[in-house]
């Protein structure tokens, strides 16, 4: 099965957050990790769009068990 990589942009784009949000929901382990896309000394990292995806799936399940849990 084929991946999309995102570029940083684009991932934060694509969860309506500034890099810097982004960098530290990256930083405290709260957001998937990129992956480094050229040899061992590049910079250029990106990030596997299914995994975005699944991280705002998660946020939408948090979401509707705290809803659930507040309406009991």
């Amino acid at each position: 099965m084929p991946h999309t990589i995102l570029r940083k942009q684009d991932a934060a784009k694509k969860v309506g957050l500034c890099k810097q949000h982004l960098q530290n929901l990256i930083n405290s382990g709260e957001f998937p990790r990129p992956i480094k896309l050229g040899g061992h000394d590049s910079r250029a990292v990106g990030w596997i769009e299914a995994e975005i995806d699944a991280w705002i799936e998660k946020k939408i399940a948090e979401r509707d068990a705290a809803l659930a849990g507040g309406a009991a």
